[in-house]
């Protein structure tokens, strides 16, 4: 049995009275909702729409989220629910009708289908209240923020689950999220994102899952084999305990995920469940993959993941982890089209596109985010400030890097990491190809204004390039060939070159960094 542990915190159709009660309103503008942008196994089973083609109603009550549920014209007629502000126990009621089977204090999708509930305007906050999804299909949650929802203590929600699938549900989509708790079992929590009972077609992507013992599940125990056919995609799992996700049964495909401080283990594959895991970043991490607290074992095949700063325990008894060199144990055939995105600037691109109010940015499977909202700046100046420093000014004072720590991903036969800062030109780093990235990193914070990228002879030429601060995965600046960067003056632990085009093989002789 999984042990309690203490979590560490990173800190419609409706009258006018009946609106104003409820906070309710029709509309017939078009939702904001990405509902042609579906990925992963929710395009399986006939695909996942959610309440595409039907009515759009305004909510900023749960009431009025249960009205507008009710007031369709049957249990499957489409409807999308744009939301905004915030849901609370306060007003959120149980809301009676032939289309709908609500409950008070929780968001119940129960016995319908082809709904859409997406945040927009300021936001949308689920606060100390959940969603339920039971005995449904075809839905989509996009562009909200559910926080703190608890088992245990007061007001209890969901069973303490942020988003809870139970009883034959199938065709979920949920994207562009931030789930969080404040807190692991012991203060009052469950799981953010939990999947049992025969659920099927389910995709997650482009969400946080923060600051919780347990990220999430598929299937309640060891019997409980029926679900599967979940796809994690662009995810970022932060301070986390355990269920990065716990997989029981079925097949999973986690892919493109930023894995960070997962303080006990991170993917737990057993009671038979396969997952195909690729290019997903771990950092500063525990046990990251593998079969825990269980003697029934689970499968994985891995490929062109990175772990940085992971830590492994030894294998004994119910403690089996796919470390300390992960190697494949089953194959997975996956039946839709996805593009990966380089495991190296994992971190960087979701930062960029993950969790609520974030534009429902996407990466265009090199890297790059797309869609921007409007009103972010433009993204490929990701300083715009007229005072940063002048690029063409050379460096002063002394290389930082001499003396620092470094590392990066695959790199060419015959070159080392270190040759990077060790103020010898005729010594380099390459990748392992035409792309990569090397890092340059301190014990402690270090201010860095400019990078001085200098090429070793022979080498080949740097079409593109970004420069990341990679303690949170900022873009601190980008662009191509060589020579001196500048940026705003920023204090971190670890400075990232990532290369993503080149002509040849790029040698990089020095990683320079200075203050000023």
């Amino acid at each position: 049995m999984r042990r309690s542990v203490a979590v560490r915190l990173s800190a419609l159709l409706a009258t006018g009275a009946l609106a104003a009660a409820t906070g309710l309103a029709v509309s017939t503008s078009t939702a904001s909702a990405a509902t042609g942008g579906v990925t992963g196994y929710a395009t399986q089973n006939g695909g996942t729409t959610g309440g595409a083609g039907g009515q759009t109603v305004r909510a900023t009550t749960g009431t009025a989220i249960h009205q507008a549920l009710c007031s369709r014209a049957s249990s499957s007629t489409p409807i999308v629910i744009q939301v905004e502000g915030t849901i609370n126990h306060g007003n959120t009621a149980k809301v009676s009708g032939s289309s709908c089977n609500t409950a008070a204090g929780v968001i119940e999708l129960k016995q319908i289908s082809n709904v859409t509930i997406v945040g927009v305007g300021s936001g949308a906050v689920f606060d100390q209240l959940g969603i339920h999804i039971r005995e449904s299909s075809n839905i989509i949650i996009q562009n909200v923020t559910v926080r703190n929802v608890k088992k245990s203590g007061s007001p209890t929600s969901n069973g303490g689950d942020a988003i809870g699938m139970e009883s034959g549900v199938r065709n979920v989509w949920v994207d562009h999220t931030t789930l969080e708790a404040s807190g692991g079992e012991s203060e009052g929590y469950d799981g953010l994102f939990d999947m049992k009972d025969n659920t099927q077609y389910v995709t997650l992507s482009y969400s946080i899952l923060r600051n919780s013992g347990r990220g999430g599940l598929i299937g309640s125990s060891e019997s409980d084999r029926s679900n599967g056919y979940v796809t994690f995609h662009h995810n970022l799992y932060q301070n986390i305990d355990s269920r990065a996700p716990l997989l029981r049964g079925g097949i999973a495909h986690v892919y493109n995920n930023h894995y960070k401080s997962l303080n006990e283990s991170g993917i737990n594959s057993r009671a038979g469940a396969r997952a195909k895991v690729d290019n997903n970043y771990f950092e500063d991490s525990k046990d990251v993959l593998g079969t825990f607290y269980t003697s029934e074992a689970g499968y994985w095949q891995v490929s062109g993941n990175i772990f940085d700063n992971v830590t492994w325990s030894s294998r004994s008894g119910d403690n089996n982890p796919a470390g300390p060199n992960p190697t494949s144990n089953t194959s997975v055939s996956i039946p839709y089209a996805y593009t990966l995105d380089a495991a190296n600037c994992v971190p960087g691109v979701v930062s960029q596109t993950a969790g609520a109010n974030k534009g429902l940015k996407v990466s265009d499977g090199s890297c790059t985010p797309q869609n921007p909202d409007p009103t972010d700046p433009d993204p490929t100046d990701p300083d715009p400030d007229p005072t940063d420093p002048d690029p063409t000014d050379p460096p002063t004072g002394t290389n930082l890097s001499l003396g620092a720590g470094a590392d990066g991903s695959s790199k060419a036969d015959g070159t080392s990491y270190g040759n990077v800062r060790d103020g010898n030109l005729s010594t380099y780093w390459s990748p392992s190809g035409s792309t990569g990235s090397v890092s340059v990193k301190w014990g402690s914070a270090t201010t860095v204004s400019k990078a001085n990228i200098r090429l070793g002879s022979g080498s080949g030429t740097i079409g593109s390039y970004r420069v990341l601060n990679h303690d949170t995965g900022a873009v601190l600046a980008s662009g191509s060939g060589s020579g001196v960067i500048g940026f705003a003056p920023t204090s971190l632990k670890k400075i990232t070159l990532e290369i993503t085009s080149a002509n040849g093989t790029p040698r990089i002789a020095e990683f320079e960094t200075y203050a000023s």
